[in-house]
């Protein structure tokens, strides 16, 4: 009889096991909604290049080996981890100045505009210049109701958590990855993303040439729908480096590392002009997203993070470019201000050694590099003819093949054909070095999207 009981507790036990199991199975399915993938994140990998580099740590070594895949802190990888793929992101630039322990008490609303969605959305937050840990009280996503204010839509508005906690510590120089939340992001949308910060927390790792109005209000509002309580603007991103969403019909991401020209610095306020945003337009029906890893003032081989203008495209290229989820090709627009900010580089060579540094970088994951010529700022304060000669020895490197897999010669686009190291005055934002609206949409319809979606591998 005893046995008899024994085997009837066995059998309950396993029953209940199976019930739980069946449970969390469903709820994967629904969070994933049916919705297939083609990214390429390794399931249960971090980006360790971006965790533990403290304020001073950018070294090459330090950001050598970024991973695709970004699992959720104190988490287990997430279901269909192969189908995260970035929609949005910012790379980290420098120290936000005016506030060296953070906005203390305070709830930061970032505005971002999705280029591919999903079912499921996930975040990136980054402490990456501070040497202190930051405290996040709360956070939440939501769609935006309008670009006029930090009004979400409704029904949108969802908690975020991380490692089911409501609250997490972001440690000194790392960063940290949310869980999943079921929400539904469709592309060319804004999403706001809101953190609590209850406590000094340090220099504040910021993205300074937003080109999009952010908000931030006193208390703890991050479940506000109203955007009433968010009477303070702000150009600038806040901690926030990535958004991904699960989407398992995505091919996967075209990351662009560049400078002010990929940025956007001259293209029209709060209105996602960039020459990423058309070019996000033209790839979305083949199922990529546009990632954008533009700095202001950035440069191939030297750090500038005392500027804001952020680490060497070098050293950061393992974190903002392969660290990204579902990496699929990768867009270089970088090198113009090596040659035009002081100390001015003035051999050639060496910066195109930099290009192709990357480009081994990328090679080294079987990824597909696609790059750009470097665009004329003959109509620029600081032009000189000893600097135009070393763009030309640049340009001649680029267009021979030796430098990227594919070329765009964005040069050959923007130029005056009457003044070839100016740019045209139609294309031109008015300082002689970055394309205005015009420009800027000529760019993303130039690109061939063959290069970026073609079958052929990169070369190893």
């Amino acid at each position: 009889m005893n046995r008899q009981r024994g085997f009837a507790l066995l059998a309950g036990l396993l029953a209940v096991v199976a019930l739980v199991c069946a449970t969390i199975f469903a709820g994967v399915g629904a969070l994933d909604g049916g919705v297939g993938g083609g990214g390429r994140d390794e399931a249960g990998s971090d980006r360790a290049a971006a965790s533990g580099n403290g304020a001073g740590g950018n070294g090459a070594s330090g950001n050598g080996a970024g991973s695709r895949a970004r699992t959720p802190a104190g988490a287990a990888a997430p279901v269909s981890a192969d189908a995260w793929t970035g929609t949005w992101a910012a790379s980290p630039a420098g120290i936000e100045p005016g506030v060296p322990n953070g906005h203390v008490g305070r709830s930061i609303r970032n505005v971002v505009h999705t280029s591919i969605g999903g079912t499921a959305a996930r975040i990136t937050l980054s402490n990456l210049f501070s040497r202190e840990a930051l405290l996040i009280g709360r956070a939440s996503i939501a769609v935006s109701e309008h670009k006029e204010d930090a009004g979400a839509a409704a029904g949108t508005m969802r908690p975020v958590t991380f490692g089911k906690k409501a609250s997490v510590v972001v440690p000194p120089g790392g960063h940290v990855v949310s869980d999943p939340v079921r929400l539904q992001v469709t592309p060319d949308t804004d999403l706001l993303v809101t953190v609590h910060t209850p406590a000094p927390g340090g220099p504040v790792t910021y993205h300074p040439r937003a080109l999009r109005t952010s908000y931030t209000a006193l208390g703890d509002r991050t479940r506000d729908v109203s955007g009433a309580a968010y009477i303070e603007r702000a150009p600038v991103w806040r901690y926030l480096t990535a958004v991904d969403v699960l989407n398992r019909q995505a091919r996967g991401s075209v990351v662009v590392i560049g400078d002010s020209i990929t940025d956007g610095t001259g293209s029209s306020y709060d209105s996602d002009r960039r020459w990423t945003d058309t070019l996000a337009d033209r790839v979305r029906g083949s199922g990529l997203g546009v990632l954008n890893a533009g700095i202001s003032g950035n440069r191939v081989l030297r750090h500038s993070l005392a500027a804001g203008k952020g680490p060497s495209g070098v050293s950061r290229f393992g974190r903002d470019v392969l660290g990204q989820a579902g990496t699929e090709v990768v867009f270089v627009e970088l090198g113009i201000n090596d040659i035009i900010r002081r100390p001015n580089e003035t051999d050639p060579d060496r910066i195109t050694a930099g290009l192709k540094a990357l480009t081994r970088q990328a090679h080294a994951r079987g990824l597909r590099v696609v790059g750009s010529t470097l665009t004329p700022f003959g109509g620029n304060s600081r032009h000189t003819d000893q600097l135009e000669a070393v763009r030309a020895g640049v340009n001649d490197a680029i267009r021979s093949g030796d430098v990227f897999d594919r070329t765009v010669d964005f040069d050959r686009l923007l130029r005056d054909p009457y003044a070839p190291d100016r740019l045209r005055p139609d294309y031109d934002s008015g300082d002689g070095l970055h394309p205005s609206d015009a420009g800027y949409a000529a760019m993303g319809r130039f690109v061939d999207l063959g290069d970026l979606i073609g079958e052929e591998p990169a070369r190893l």
